[in-house]
């Protein structure tokens, strides 16, 4: 009979919670109510979950030992960093059986090799200090996400999280060079190693970005760096129709081929949304259009190339009658005006009440025609729900969320998420 998570150490001993208490210090082992509360439930309070303890290791030692005691007492581990994740896989079952391993005290980096664009940094760093690091160090590391404020790169790599940059960079499978991990009995398996071209043997390392930590826990990683970029050119597009997107993707990828860095789909819907709750936020077009794109070029010399780049692609487009409109940033401030609409679009939905959401990749060719049978088949099961599709057209990741309709009570459409997800 297939045992159940039900059937794993329901319950914790005085004994064997002081044993796991002793790796790390009691000030790090949490079971005070209030004090593992926030550990506990995800961003929206969809997922809530219930542990005897949370542990804080502060380095693989600590954790190596952690994994090896639970192993030898079949004590079931969850990992957790920021606790930014919208799936739940961060946070421990009902039945209070798990432990949950928080790595935030890993926030170390270990070293950084501009020269080799590389950068060692534990699981528990986030992913704007790493940003930051390496934008000091005159260097990008191009995994860019909403949450990256408090997100940990352990967690990136355990979800390959992926965000704006993956048209010109990848997700963070291919940002990530090596690993440090600890596997479920203990061991540690140093693989931590710069190398660009490796054919040693099996490519490990792989296994383990995008497993969300059921086959070891990522205490730290050697992370590809970039390049910075000397100048970039943004542009807000307004299009008439959703396959005209495709369309003005293939323009803008013929033109500017790894230049392209961001092409971002938003609907008027999201819109008028980041308007009507983001204070300070402004219609960068003068008239409404049912499509937005922002569309980023990025260029190394200081020359005014990228900007040159984007005007030729937004007039071949306005040539071809593709785009109805664009506004191209002028200053460092309009710029973030307009990645700042992009970025507060999902955040906003939750003031319009309940937010069902939805992170969907498909084929880029595929992209319309997936929003376009999505909406049609939501109208169906919730009349007057509200479709807000967007996210990183280039690489075919859609955000698919539903806020609820005008009509209807929150608990009401919170309680059919399984119905339309």
């Amino acid at each position: 009979m297939q045992e159940t998570p039900h059937a794993i150490a329901p319950t914790m001993t005085p004994q064997e919670r002081a044993r796991f208490a002793a790796i790390v210090g009691d000030r790090y082992a949490l079971s005070d109510e209030c004090d593992i509360a926030g550990h506990l439930v995800e961003r929206r309070g969809l997922f809530q979950g219930v542990t005897p303890l949370v542990l804080k290791p502060g380095n693989t030692q600590e954790v190596s030992d952690i994994m090896t005691l639970a192993h030898r007492l079949r004590r079931p581990i969850v990992p957790q960093g920021g606790n930014t994740g919208l799936v739940g896989g961060q946070i421990p079952f009902e039945h209070g059986g798990e432990i949950v391993l928080n790595l935030s005290r890993m926030d170390k980096i270990r070293s950084v090799a501009p020269t080799a664009n590389a950068l060692v940094a534990e699981a528990g760093v986030t992913l704007a200090r790493i940003q930051a690091e390496a934008d000091d160090n005159d260097r990008l590391f191009p995994l860019s996400l909403a949450s990256e404020g408090t997100c940990q790169i352990g967690g990136n790599l355990s979800t390959n999280a992926g965000g704006m940059q993956v048209l010109a960079y990848g997700n963070a499978r291919d940002l990530c060079l090596g690993l440090e991990v600890v596997l479920a009995d203990g061991r540690v398996w140093n693989g931590l190693r710069s190398l660009r071209k490796d054919n040693t043997g099996y490519d490990l390392r792989d296994l383990f970005i995008g497993a969300e930590g059921t086959l070891g826990v990522i205490t730290a990683a050697v992370l590809k760096l970039a390049p910075k970029p000397a100048e970039r050119a943004t542009a807000f597009v307004g299009l008439s129709d959703l396959d005209l997107v495709s369309d003005f993707f293939s323009v803008a990828q013929s033109a500017a081929g790894g230049a392209l860095t961001r092409f971002e789909l938003m609907p008027r819907i999201g819109i008028d949304l980041v308007l009507k709750h983001a204070e300070g936020t402004r219609d960068p077009l003068s008239v409404a259009h049912p499509w937005y794109v922002l569309v980023e070029i990025s260029g190394h010399h200081t020359d005014g190339g990228a900007e040159g780049q984007l005007l030729h692609i937004l007039e071949q487009a306005a040539e071809r009658e593709i785009i109805s409109d664009a506004v191209i940033a002028t200053s460092a401030a309009q710029d973030d005006a307009f990645w700042s609409i992009r970025e507060r679009l999902s955040d906003v939905q939750g003031q319009e009440g309940g937010s069902i959401k939805n992170d969907i990749a498909v084929p880029v060719s595929d992209v319309p025609a997936f929003i376009r049978a999505a909406n049609a088949r939501l109208s169906v099961l919730m009349p007057g729900a509200r479709p807000v599709p967007f996210g990183h057209f280039g690489d075919g990741n859609i955000h698919y969320n539903i806020s609820q309709p005008v009509d209807m009570a929150k608990a009401e459409f919170i309680a059919r998420w399984g119905e339309v997800c």
